[in-house]
């Protein structure tokens, strides 16, 4: 009796069986390897400004004047306020912050559709410390090859001392990076006195193990898994680009078909795969565009400098706009077998063209949002006011037959003085107010005075006569004036009464 399974009915006599592919795969560790050239140098000024401004901007400090707290850039929980120098965000002015994100995710759009993944290969955080971890790995364990050997290599002494060397200057960075992100909450000098004294309390202490441990995990060891597998913006960049936008291409009308050095008919490509060894996610940019490609450019030094070697014209691997790759290939395939496909194949490209409806549109929204955003900054009012009417009970009918109900005013004074107001209440039948402990004076006009850069609370009560018309809703304003007669703040509400 056969015991060939129905599955296996087709496969040859003898044939071996096929090995189960697994549904996951082990990382293959990637070991970049060192590049100089033009990109790597703009990579590098552009590592040393973030990580400059990440580091140093807690320690600014601005004069506010006495009490105010003296950090240039603050994000100040307990008092609910968010300092950025000059500018000076209160909870109910969050959507300032909403149109800084607007704009930031706006303005991403825009880098994107002009020059491809920019963000991505030059100033995202994980870019910038993967970056900064790698440089120091290298400075400790060797460049590529000595890395691949090293860890191919047995435990050894020196072995355990560069990777344990490696691993406390990661731990280093990460601590720096994890202390600075809570001094963006918390007073710089007072708080990182406090962690070093044991004397800070628990969250900032939590706080400060989570930002350390999450860059030393993600910088130190995930690396290209975060741009490949976490981060979402690989997903939904390509929508963002066009045949215009520039990336890092790979000329394939020039550099195929490939083959050793000097051998007749071949691209410029001498399959070297230094633009392998550099990338810093392990992919071959000449398998064309792909998810993994950061944008970062190292690709283009490395060929360059091989170019150089070989005596051949740079630009095998350069950023490029999708349209001039097909003009080129278009123009390379159009010269007759022999012919120097060089010249054809450059001529055939065109500037770049950066004024398209895509990024019109962009910058326009840009633009829109930034002038709504500037409008709303400049008109920003320095008092508001806000009513609350109490709703238990809504309203209460007193001994002579008149109708009370009761506010609760809250001034906000964004000033560093103390001011006097002038309070008064705008109905379209007569009302009588009365402000607990506030100054009449004249009639229903009460002098109330608000603290500086803080909040203060009144009590009102409002109260119709038995004499007036009866209405089972009123609407009423409260207005504040200041020293010179000038509205400062008003607020609308409404009085409520029995039903006639």
């Amino acid at each position: 009796m056969s015991t060939i399974q129905p599955k296996d009915r087709l496969r040859p006599a003898g044939a071996p069986t096929p090995a189960v592919q697994p549904l996951y795969a082990d990382r293959q560790k990637v070991y970049p390897k060192a590049v100089a050239g033009p990109v790597r140098r703009a990579k590098w000024v552009v590592l040393a400004l973030c990580l400059a401004a990440y580091y140093i901007v807690p320690w600014l400090r601005w004069d506010r004047g006495p009490g105010a707290a003296d950090q240039a850039v603050l994000v100040d929980i307990a008092n609910g306020r968010l300092f950025f120098f000059f500018i000076e965000i209160w909870p109910q002015e969050v959507y300032f912050l909403t149109g800084l994100l607007v704009l930031g995710a706006i303005g991403l759009f825009v880098a994107t559709s002009l020059f491809g993944r920019v963000w991505c290969g030059f100033a995202c955080p994980q870019t910038v410390w993967t970056d900064l971890f790698m440089w120091v790995e290298r400075q400790i364990q060797g460049d590529r090859n000595e890395r691949m050997r090293l860890d191919k290599a047995p435990w050894s002494p020196s072995k355990i001392r560069k990777k344990v060397l490696t691993h406390a200057a990661w731990l280093l960075i990460a601590a720096a990076t994890g202390g600075a992100w809570i001094m963006y909450f918390n007073d710089a000098p007072t708080v990182t006195w406090e962690v070093l004294t044991g004397r800070a309390s628990l969250e900032v202490y939590f706080f400060f193990a989570l930002f350390s441990g999450t860059t030393y995990l993600l910088a130190g060891w995930a690396r290209e898994q975060v741009c490949t597998y976490m981060c979402p913006w690989p997903r939904f960049q390509a929508a963002m680009l066009d045949e215009n936008s520039l990336v890092v291409t790979y000329r394939e009308w020039r550099g195929e078909p490939r083959g050793k050095w000097k051998e007749e008919g071949i691209g410029d490509c001498v399959d070297c795969r230094a633009c392998v060894n550099v990338c810093p996610t392990g992919i071959d940019i000449r398998d064309g565009q792909q998810l993994e490609c950061i944008g970062c450019g190292l690709c283009i030094d490395a060929c360059d400098d091989i170019m150089t070697r070989l005596e051949r014209p740079k630009g095998l691997v350069a950023f490029e706009t999708l349209a001039n790759l097909a003009a080129s290939t278009a123009a390379a395939k159009a010269v007759p077998p022999g012919a120097p496909r060089l010249a054809a194949g450059m001529a055939a490209r065109r500037v770049p063209r950066f004024i398209r409806p895509r990024t019109v549109l962009y910058a326009a929204l840009l633009g829109a949002v930034a002038a709504v955003m500037l409008g709303a900054f400049l008109l920003r009012e320095a008092v508001t006011l806000s009513v609350l009417r109490d709703r238990a009970p809504l309203f209460v009918t007193l001994s002579d037959g008149s109708i009370r109900n009761g506010y609760t005013l809250k001034i906000a004074n964004k000033g560093r003085e103390v001011t006097t107001l002038v309070l008064e209440i705008v109905a379209p039948q007569a009302l009588h107010m009365q402000v607990q402990e506030g100054q009449v004076m004249d009639g229903n006009r009460f002098a109330v005075t608000t603290r500086p850069d803080g909040i203060t609370q009144w009590r009102v009560l409002v109260t119709q006569p038995d004499s007036s018309p009866r209405h089972e809703s009123i609407d009423i304003t409260f207005r504040l004036h200041d020293s010179d007669g000038r509205i400062a703040a008003s607020a609308h509400s409404v009085f409520l009464g029995p039903k006639p």
